[in-house]
């Protein structure tokens, strides 16, 4: 969990707004980082996670969280956070035997013309779930993170597909069970999908739409910096169900537990 970006967000462990659709993006470099502290941000915070790690195993983002100061075992084990191992999972279906069995999560690898109704009541599944409760302790409100949504896009799922899979979790989860939404697309080079009808960059487009706050992360426009490895950009589209236009952008610099954010020409690396 990164402290200088709950600062800028105007949030934290103990109050942050419920049913937000943050979507979160990047182009020419790495956002996993944020994905990383929304994970540490909610599981501090007592919430259900259901956790789609597409890219990753869970001994990686375990690994990740560790170093954050949350343990995913102990999450999983006490029933806080459900995680689908996509790469796990995604093997399963390639070499199951009995193609008749279509329940899976990932079920539309093996059947593209399902869609991800699957996909969609596991996570369903997942944030209705009560678990056990901490002792006692009452829950915050459900959370869903993926990691990432545009993988989908390789293994043959139409964008229309995946965003009416999006607007499902969203009234569902956001609308019904006040919880909030994180999720992670990649893009692709500036106007490299244009002509193509099922690109990531019309993915991103699509969910821009459907979000209430989105971070975009790029790589800085004059090249490599040592001490400066990015720019992010903070989309404000809605505050208190009130849409809401305000963009800022900030530096960043990744460190191995964390990252330091800042306006842009205050480092002294570009003074």
């Amino acid at each position: 969990m990164f402290p200088e970006l709950n600062s800028i967000l105007n949030s934290s462990p103990d109050r942050f707004k419920s049913s937000d659709f943050i979507l979160l993006s990047d182009r020419k470099t790495d956002a996993s980082f944020l994905i990383y502290h929304y994970l540490s941000f909610y599981l501090r915070a007592g919430c259900k996670v259901c956790f789609l790690g597409l890219v990753q195993s869970f001994s990686h983002y375990n690994a990740v969280g560790q170093r954050l100061g949350v343990s995913l075992v102990q999450a999983r084990d006490k029933g806080q956070l459900v995680f689908l191992e996509g790469l796990k999972e995604s093997l399963g279906v390639i070499l199951q035997d009995d193609t008749s069995q279509g329940t899976q999560p990932l079920s539309y690898m093996r059947s593209p013309g399902v869609g991800l109704e699957c996909l969609f009541k596991f996570v369903e599944s997942s944030v209705r779930q009560s678990g056990d409760h901490n002792n006692g302790e009452t829950r915050g409100p459900p959370v869903l993170l993926i990691d990432d949504l545009s993988v989908l896009l390789s293994l043959g799922v139409r964008v229309g597909a995946v965003l009416d899979f999006t607007l499902y979790c969203q009234a569902t989860i956001c609308s019904e069970l006040q919880g909030n939404m994180v999720i992670l697309v990649r893009c692709e080079e500036e106007d490299a999908d244009d002509d193509d009808e099922e690109g990531s960059n019309l993915l991103q487009r699509g969910l821009l739409h459907q979000c209430s706050l989105a971070l975009h992360v790029e790589g800085l426009p004059t090249g490599y910096c040592r001490d400066i490895h990015g720019q992010m950009e903070v989309w404000w589209r809605q505050r208190e169900d009130v849409m809401y236009n305000q963009r800022k952008i900030f530096h960043f610099k990744v460190h191995d537990k964390g990252a330091s954010f800042f306006a842009r020409g205050t480092s002294s690396a570009v003074l």
